[in-house]
């Protein structure tokens, strides 16, 4: 039964206030908690924090909204109209693609302007681009509502008519072959393979590896109803717009606050959580945890007396990144907002990685968000966010060396590719590898998406968004499921929260007049 509408609402404590730590803290305070959140850095954010190089500004991590509208939705759900926090457009231009041969595409969002322009580039029939795009579309009608927008975990997730509806339809999921392979099927052209098979590097993972379910994600950027968008404010304006409608409900912050331990009592067949020992030794006393903290650290750092989940925990890595931040004095006007240079030698760069280490050759991904935000940069110049896929860190890496050779290769191929110099443009400069990353934003080994999507199995192991070891104990963000990405990161703090009212109800009481 749930409380009585008089009853004290339950004291919720949330540890990190990055993407999902902060749309969870929104939902759980909408469902009449009390909620606290703890957080190590000076601000809300997480990956979608901001650096600053002189005059230059850069967000540190995700550079690509899509489904912006499970943001508007906590807005909508705190009874706020969107578009007067929260602002941003739709892209006429996904990403602009480069290969050493000569050959440029720019990747349309009208899935219509996509594939004719797929067809008098590389000679596609537009009719068959399509087509894959539609298959895409409907593996994530059968299954994405399922595997992205509930709990796995649950038995009554698996008891609907979509499922059953999916089950009828296994054999247009393509379970059995991997990613590459449907594509070499569906497509045919190793330019447009290329392109397609890079969807993979979206939840970190390797396409030759990766299922060919996969294949949906390619419908997020090109769907007739999805597409790539920019924020107002650049990306970091994201977790700042969420922090403002979290403190507006009444939401409590602490920054620069680490958390030590998770507290737990005896209770039953079970542990329970009952509240938080901070850095400073100070405890807090909650009725339930919400760890937005990577779930390894969660479990190694902060619950030294309560078992572990090993198998899932040792599940592979998804890759990770290094990433140079180039502060750059000119304009490239040959450059869009997001653009791709691929590798020549496209297998043997997962090889690398899955070998530990860069290839000779990497895909550089390089996004100017100066493009739709001036702030950005200064006055005819560039904020230029240089990306290469990364394996996880390992102890027998050495950063220095590799990112000395890979800086020295990653110019020399943009000043190739582009035929014009640009080491001399270069006036501001810092890197993340994923040592880096890892110290930063505590996510294990460097990995960007937690575990990889690398086998048909992987959504099903990913970690739970509740603890099967210590009751009152949630978990959302990348780590969990449904995983990484900032559209996963906010469906996970959803599913949470919905499991959350499922196995311990909460009040819906919540008056948006009341903040205290």
């Amino acid at each position: 039964m749930p409380p009585a509408p008089d009853a004290t609402p339950p004291r919720i404590g949330i540890i990190g206030a990055g993407i999902a730590g902060l749309a969870a803290a929104i939902r759980l305070r909408l469902e009449g908690a009390h909620v606290e959140v703890f957080e190590a850095g000076e601000t809300a954010g997480g990956k979608l924090g901001e650096l600053v190089l002189g005059e230059y500004r850069f967000g540190i991590g995700p550079s690509l909204l899509t489904m912006p509208e499970y943001i508007d939705e906590l807005f909508e759900l705190a009874g706020e109209v969107p578009g007067e926090h929260f602002r941003y457009q739709r892209l006429d231009t996904v990403c602009r693609y480069a290969w050493e041969d000569g050959t440029r595409l720019d990747a349309r969002a009208d899935p219509q302007a996509f594939a004719e322009e797929v067809e008098r580039v590389l000679g596609v029939p537009a009719q068959r681009v399509l087509a894959t795009l539609d298959h895409g579309r409907e593996k994530y009608d059968l299954t994405g509502r399922t595997f992205l927008e509930k709990s796995l975990h649950t038995p009554g997730t698996w008891l609907t008519s979509e499922v059953g509806h999916a089950l009828t339809r296994l054999h247009r999921l393509d379970l059995t072959r991997t990613l590459h392979e449907v594509h070499q099927r569906d497509l045919g052209e190793p330019h447009l393979v290329q392109l397609f098979d890079r969807f993979a590097t979206y939840n970190g993972s390797n396409p030759y590896r990766a299922p060919g379910l996969l294949s949906m994600i390619a419908h997020f950027e090109h769907g007739a109803d999805a597409g790539a968008f920019v924020p107002e404010g650049g990306m970091p304006a994201i977790a700042q717009t969420l922090y403002g409608l979290a403190s507006r409900l009444g939401v409590i912050f602490h920054f620069e606050t680490p958390v030590a331990e998770i507290l737990t009592r005896k209770a039953g067949r079970r542990p329970r959580a009952t509240g938080l020992r901070l850095a400073n030794d100070r405890e807090v006393l909650f009725d339930r945890i919400v760890s937005n903290m990577d779930v390894f650290f969660t479990h190694e750092r902060l619950l030294p007396h309560a078992p572990a989940p090993k198998r899932v925990l040792a599940r592979e890595k998804s890759t990770s990144a290094l990433i140079f931040y180039w502060g750059v004095d000119r304009s490239f006007p040959e450059l869009d907002v997001h653009n791709i240079f691929f590798s020549e030698d496209y297998p043997g760069e997962f090889e690398a990685l899955e070998a530990g280490t860069l290839c000779d050759d990497p895909t550089v991904y390089v996004s100017i968000s100066a493009r739709y935000d001036r702030r950005a940069a200064p006055a005819g110049g560039e904020n230029w966010f240089v990306m290469i896929n990364a394996p996880f860190a390992a102890p027998e890496q050495d950063w220095p060396a590799l990112i000395e050779c890979t800086r020295e290769r990653v110019i020399q191929k943009l000043e190739r590719m582009l035929g014009r110099g640009l080491r001399d443009a270069i006036v501001e400069e810092a890197v993340f590898d994923p040592t880096t990353i890892e110290a930063r934003t505590l996510s294990h080994r460097g990995a960007l998406y937690g575990t990889s999507s690398n086998d048909r199995m992987a959504a099903f192991m990913r970690h739970p968004n509740y603890s099967r070891h210590v009751d009152g104990l949630y978990f959302c963000g990348g780590s969990v499921h449904p995983g990484g990405g900032l559209p996963l990161c906010l469906l996970s703090a959803r599913i949470m929260t919905e499991v959350m009212a499922r196995r311990e109800p909460l009040p819906h009481t919540f008056d948006a007049k009341d903040t205290a």
